[in-house]
């Protein structure tokens, strides 16, 4: 059984053992930022493999680490669940995660999508790319993230705000590969080339570039993937009129970002955090991930029946150690404050 509480005001060891747990019951509380129903899917085959009840508390990133951190001592969170490498950094630096061994989980795991010290450990890929106009851009007018701040993209552009985390963590690995003047002189490029102010998320920008508003902008792959996947006829018209660009073959590769998961510093169940975590990292819960969200699998498991991210995931990725990224993100956000972008 999975219990799903949104994490909107106090909530304590108590308010869980009202949801269910009690005396033999083998159970797991799961504070989680995602918000995708396949997880439900995922949560419930886990329960069903283990017989581990599954609590699911629900919040936004930066809340989410904020209530943990809060709750301190009393938290009764077992796992974290959050997305973007910085994020994973930010509840690391909290001291929310208990240091694991996680080298029997990881398998073939590449060892950039783990924390180093073993507070974290990713468990699902997504691309940060180029989607651009299939009328107006000719692909081979692209190679890198770089070329976006080349002034030929004038008025061109659409993208999220600065302070989305995507966003930021893009920047911090372009500073951590380029250094930071190499990074400001490219958000300055790039806020130069906008073509109206940053607004809504990436899905908005793939609909813009589909509506003649602009012709490129960043996006996660899976937005896309979505709306090429849709029965929408809405959906599949705008699909069309797009096409994504995987800068693979630039200097440093594709930017991936992950969603990620530790046991917590206080788990009351340790033993039944370390078996969820597991899960999500096995075949069918990655199966599940590229099916139903469009997300890569990070284990290197391939037996999925989806020909989109069979296509992506074959790109060439960064290999930078994802735990860096936090390491920059506070200068990211400086430099694109100086560089003009909103």
């Amino acid at each position: 059984m999975i219990k799903r509480m949104l994490c909107l005001g106090v909530l304590s060891a108590v308010a869980l053992s009202a949801c269910g747990q009690s005396g033999e019951e083998r159970v797991v509380n799961v504070y989680t930022a995602r918000h995708y129903s396949s997880d439900d899917f995922v949560y419930a085959n886990f329960t069903e493999a283990t017989g581990i009840e599954v609590n699911v508390i629900s919040a936004g990133g930066d809340l989410l680490i904020e209530r943990v951190r809060a709750d301190g001592d009393r938290s009764p969170a077992d796992v974290i669940v959050t997305v973007d490498a910085a994020r994973l950094y930010r509840a690391e630096q909290a001291g929310l995660f208990a240091p694991t061994d996680f080298s029997q989980l990881a398998g073939t795991l590449p060892a950039n999508m783990m924390d180093p010290q073993g507070h974290w450990i990713a468990f699902a890929g997504r691309a940060r790319v180029i989607a651009y106009s299939t009328e107006r851009v000719d692909p081979s007018e692209l190679s890198g993230y770089e070329d976006l701040a080349d002034p030929r993209w004038e008025g061109r552009l659409c993208m999220r705000s600065s302070d989305n985390a995507y966003n930021q963590s893009l920047l911090a690995s372009i500073i951590a590969h380029r250094g930071e003047d190499f990074a400001e002189s490219w958000a300055t490029g790039v806020a130069n080339n906008l073509a109206r102010p940053p607004s809504g998320g990436d899905t908005d920008q793939i609909t813009a570039i589909a509506a003649g508003e602009c012709d490129a902008a960043l996006v996660n792959h899976y937005y896309y993937a979505r709306l090429a996947r849709s029965e929408n006829p809405d959906d599949q018209a705008v699909a069309t009129a797009v096409d994504l660009f995987f800068p693979g073959d630039s200097e440093f590769g594709t930017h991936v970002n992950v969603s990620g998961a530790g046991i917590a510093a206080n788990a009351p169940h340790p033993a039944e955090a370390r078996e969820f975590i597991a899960y999500m990292l096995s075949d069918d819960a990655q199966q599940a991930f590229a099916e139903l969200t469009n997300e890569f699998p990070v284990t290197g498991f391939d037996g999925y029946d989806n020909a989109l991210v069979r296509d992506y995931v074959s790109i060439r990725q960064d290999s930078i150690n994802l735990g860096e990224l936090g390491e920059h993100t506070e200068t990211a956000q400086r430099i694109f404050d100086r560089s003009g972008w909103p």
